[in-house]
């Protein structure tokens, strides 16, 4: 017999997520769970602060690193044309990444570089291998993160407000910098996503948002993803909330009219995609049946195959937990086997958005809220959404 929901476990989901809006954590929630037939979705709060009227299921929300598997999914339908194969040197389409270099040490000065031992592959790029991403350290303490900033290219910080810059001015001051390491020899976290938008856009010879819109969005009939909010839609938009540094008050990060209500300069593939949870629970139904009319099987296996070794894992525990790998743009299950909560595969955003499918189970959980997250841990809604989430399968 498939399994399902339970009344009672959906009643105590509703009143999780409920606590944490009358407590003023944040003004409104959506969330999806489902597991067999069994869909649930709740809609708790408004979409702002101010408002009167009760969210909706249609909400606008920035998913921010969700963002990633969809321009993931993107990359394997060019992968599957044939334009592009996970073997290939990027420098084929990046010319600009054709004769990288290496920083000598992450402390070093800028000049003191040796050669890239070999060329950056599109799998590279895919799976965080490919030398450049997060460097756990204060802003400016190295050479490196006060050049990138300098440069404005958003890789160390978050992709709030948009880049002024294009994806082609974008790569070219990103291939103006040194690696962080040897592309192949280490994993770092969300640097490959915006060299993949900008790879992607080559590929295909089209701009990253139509490329999602005709090969992903249309097809998976997901009616209000894309990377800005037109004016025709901004009633359903939400205000994002962020809170603050000293007093932990939550402050406005961007209203609807805001840095989203226009199409950016760089469309960043790392997380500027707006969505609604019938949306994302589009794209996630889609590879949870292994591509459905889509991605082929093969493309959702390469995809979800965990590309991170146990010492980058380790490594990387403030990214990844402790029972999840890395795949292709996306957090997969390890490769050890290691279990935990959320399992599956998925990602989360950093505007406080979070999705697995847990194919063991077969649950998937949609959690999309407006409050950023500023802790490597995951906030308590997010906790309290999962452990009700999957209290709620029926046994």
């Amino acid at each position: 017999m498939a399994r399902g929901l339970t009344k009672d476990g959906v009643e105590a989901l509703h009143t999780a997520l409920a606590r944490h809006v009358e407590r003023g954590d944040m003004p409104g929630i959506v969330a999806l769970v489902a597991c067999g037939d069994d869909v649930h979705v709740e809609a708790v709060g408004h979409r702002d602060f101010g408002d009167t009227e009760p969210i909706g299921r249609d909400a606008i929300f920035r998913i921010a690193s969700i963002t990633k598997p969809i321009a993931g999914a993107a990359a394997m339908l060019l992968i599957e044309d044939g334009a592009m194969a996970l073997d290939d040197p990027v420098e084929r389409w990046l010319p600009e990444l054709a004769e990288p270099r290496v920083l000598r040490t992450l402390e070093s000065d800028l000049d003191d570089t040796v050669p890239a031992e070999r060329p950056i592959t599109v799998e590279d790029v895919l799976s965080f291998h490919l030398g450049w991403g997060s460097v756990m350290a204060p802003p400016d303490r190295y050479p490196i993160q006060r050049a990138e900033s300098e440069l404005g290219l958003r890789t160390f910080t978050p992709p709030w407000p948009p880049s002024d810059l294009t994806p082609d001015a974008w790569i070219a001051g990103f291939a103006s910098l040194p690696l962080l390491h040897q592309p192949g020899a280490g994993w770092r976290y969300t640097g490959g996503a915006q060299v993949a938008g900008v790879l992607i856009e080559r590929v295909a010879g089209a701009p990253i948002a139509d490329v999602l819109r005709e090969r992903v969005f249309e097809p998976l009939g997901m009616v209000d993803t894309a990377f800005y909010v037109p004016a025709e839609k901004l009633d359903r938009f939400t205000t994002q909330y962020a809170p603050d540094d000293e007093t932990g008050e939550l402050r406005v990060l961007d209203r609807p009219d805001g840095w989203w209500s226009a199409p950016p300069k760089m469309p960043d593939a790392a997380g500027w995609l707006v969505s609604t949870v019938d949306d994302v629970w589009a794209f996630a139904s889609m590879l949870a049946a292994d591509g459905g009319d889509l991605l082929s099987p093969e493309s959702v296996r390469l995809m979800l195959i965990d590309r991170m070794t146990a010492e980058e894992r380790a490594e990387n525990e403030v990214f990844v937990g402790d029972h999840s790998g890395w795949g292709l743009m996306m957090s997969v299950p390890a490769g050890d086997g290691s279990t935990g909560v959320p399992g599956g595969f998925g990602w989360e955003g950093g505007t406080g958005t979070s999705w697995r499918t847990d194919p063991a189970v077969g649950l998937t959980g949609i959690l999309l809220t407006q409050r950023a997250v500023t802790s490597p841990q995951p906030p308590e809604v997010v906790t309290d959404f999962w452990a009700a989430a999957y209290a709620a399968i029926d046994p």
